[in-house]
């Protein structure tokens, strides 16, 4: 019994018609019915009972049927499974990532992947604006936020933590804050997305939600100049622990007030549509959930973030 046969049956089966399962799988009518028979054949069994006004499935066939399609499911999840840990991955990965997140984060760990499966090539679009996927010509995007499009197919990455942090030489020059209160006092380096300044910024403490707007004199659309720009000690910033990662490590900056906790934001690996989740999308979300995982583990382990933060 052919695999195409079953799923001619199925088709059949769900459209209640031999024309219009032909014409859904592109065949022509007779080769659906010879599928058809074949089966019928293979089960000694009756699928379908054909009058000249309609075709319902037989007390068999209703029976037959959703074993059928488990039986076919199992198959292409054994399949999936197969191409992800053993066949060598090929083609082209064409993948939209944010500035700061892709440039010094994300790119280093597609580079480690690369040398693991050479012969797939990589098309890389570092951008903070939105991403249209037909317009900048990309299969899939990793992104901050919970995808707002309906549409879009996603996997949630990770939760991830967001600090509050500046360089030990601005805050040698101008001091530690001791509560959100003296923040006003210091200089905000701020992240615009189009019209909408990012100024206010929100923070948790013991379930309480606080807001503090604050004044500052750098603002940009690019995460990763005002990340530079935190680094170099220009003033404090709001930003991603991943982003963070390794200045954090490095002594580069400081996490400051961390009993307040800035709202935490989500990653995701998100596709235009369910056929665009091929095996190669399925072992980057994997990869990219190892890495983050390791990345938020190794900041706890060395002090430099609460373990509940990523819970």
């Amino acid at each position: 019994m052919l695999l195409n046969d079953l799923h001619v049956i199925l088709k059949v089966a769900e459209l209640r018609s031999i024309t219009a399962a032909a014409n859904s799988l592109d065949m022509q009518i007779a080769t659906a019915s010879a599928a058809i028979k074949r089966v019928e054949k293979s089960l000694g069994i009756e699928l379908f009972i054909r009058t000249t006004r309609q075709l319902r499935l037989s007390p068999a066939g209703e029976r037959y049927m959703p074993q059928c399609q488990q039986a076919l499911n199992l198959l292409e999840n054994a399949k999936l499974n197969v191409q992800e840990d053993h066949e060598v991955l090929t083609g082209e990965i064409r993948i939209a990532l944010s500035s700061d997140l892709g440039r010094n984060v994300v790119t280093p760990w597609i580079d480690e992947l690369l040398l693991e499966h050479p012969q797939v090539k990589l098309r890389s679009n570092i951008s903070d604006s939105n991403i249209d996927f037909y317009r900048d010509s990309v299969d899939i995007a990793l992104r901050y936020g919970h995808p707002t499009d309906a549409s879009m197919y996603g996997f949630k990455i990770c939760t991830v933590p967001r600090i509050l942090c500046a360089a030990s030489s601005y805050l040698s020059k101008h001091g530690t804050p001791n509560t959100l209160e003296d923040l006003k006092q210091h200089n905000g380096l701020f992240y615009q997305l189009g019209d909408m300044l990012q100024n206010e910024w929100q923070f948790t403490q013991n379930e309480q939600s606080i807001k503090i707007k604050l004044a500052g004199n750098r603002a940009s659309n690019d995460g990763d100049l005002v990340r530079r720009w935190c680094v170099s000690g220009h003033g404090f910033a709001i930003k991603s622990c991943l982003d963070m990662a390794d200045d954090l490590i490095q002594g580069n900056v400081i996490n400051v007030l961390p009993d307040y906790k800035p709202t935490p934001t989500e990653l995701w690996l998100v596709c235009p549509s369910r056929q665009s989740i091929t095996p190669t999308v399925r072992l980057l979300r994997d990869y990219f959930r190892q890495k983050t995982h390791t990345v938020l583990e190794d900041l706890v382990a060395k002090n430099m973030l609460d373990s509940a933060a990523i819970l």
